[in-house]
């Protein structure tokens, strides 16, 4: 995946995209900055990530981010020259940037790993826990970060923060917006784990691998399911099961595994 050879940039400077075992890596490289993020950054992620969405290579993704942050959100300089052309111009890029990335991540067929190697807050703690699973560097600092300039929750934290840390938490760490460490995230019930921060990539890489030889398509009814289930009654979660159920027992994975299986031998997977 680190051959020179399968990168390209997804439209110029800001982000790259290295595919490679059925992986695509997805990576914000503004590191000078942080990797806050830009109306440049933030289309060309836009973009990036829809097309490995898209793409039927790519079993598996990760989402990082060179140098000591994750991203630190918002770029405020750039954001301040917007606000001169009022609020409404402001922010119309939470419907044409972030709400797409947090959307393309959260609906893509296949599982998404965020590594995230440093500092992670605002639309950068949005970006990671809208993704399936994360890797965090040890130490490392995240925070909701939006009370500290008069704004409230975008990036899809409405949906994720309190459906990984429970209502109450959710509510003090935008009431009160202090910063928390990787280690508490997990205590906490932020899925993922923590290892040196030199490790970060490679440990997503490892996982994004073992999850793309998976039965993919059987992973995106799953994540169709916990995405949708909260919002329907008990029958209705019920039967949408048996529905997704039923499409994946149509699929060539779950036809070889079960042949696998009775000549005790290890599936394997294509994800159709």
């Amino acid at each position: 995946m680190t051959d020179p050879q399968t990168a390209e940039e997804a439209g110029g400077a800001g982000v790259t995209i290295a595919r490679g075992d059925a992986v695509a890596i997805v990576t914000m490289d503004r590191p000078d900055r942080r990797n806050a993020m830009t109306a440049e950054l933030k289309t060309r992620l836009r973009d990036a990530l829809a097309a490995v969405a898209e793409d039927p290579s790519v079993r598996a993704v990760v989402l990082a981010a060179t140098g000591p942050a994750f991203s630190v959100g918002q770029d405020l300089a750039e954001h301040a020259a917007a606000l001169e052309g009022g609020a409404a111009a402001a922010f119309a890029t939470i419907r044409e940037h972030y709400s797409p990335i947090v959307r393309t991540l959260m609906t893509m067929p296949k599982p998404v790993l965020a590594a995230v190697g440093g500092t992670c807050v605002g639309a950068g703690l949005g970006l990671a826990l809208a993704s399936d699973h994360r890797v965090f560097a040890a130490g490392a600092k995240l925070g909701t970060a939006f009370g500290g300039i008069g704004l409230t929750l975008d990036s899809g934290l409405s949906v994720t923060l309190p459906r990984a840390v429970g209502d109450a938490r959710a509510r003090e760490l935008l009431l009160f917006g202090r910063v928390f460490t990787a280690e508490e995230a997990v205590a906490w019930g932020i899925a993922g784990e923590i290892v040196a921060p030199e490790e970060v990539l490679g440990r997503a890489l490892e996982l994004a691998r073992l999850l793309a030889a998976g039965p993919t398509a059987a992973f995106a009814e799953g994540k169709r399911l916990l995405r949708e289930a909260p919002g329907l009654s008990l029958d209705a979660a019920l039967a949408a099961e048996a529905e997704a159920q039923t499409r994946s027992g149509a699929t060539e994975d779950h036809a070889a595994a079960v042949r696998a299986f009775l000549a005790r031998e290890t599936p394997r997977f294509t994800g159709r």
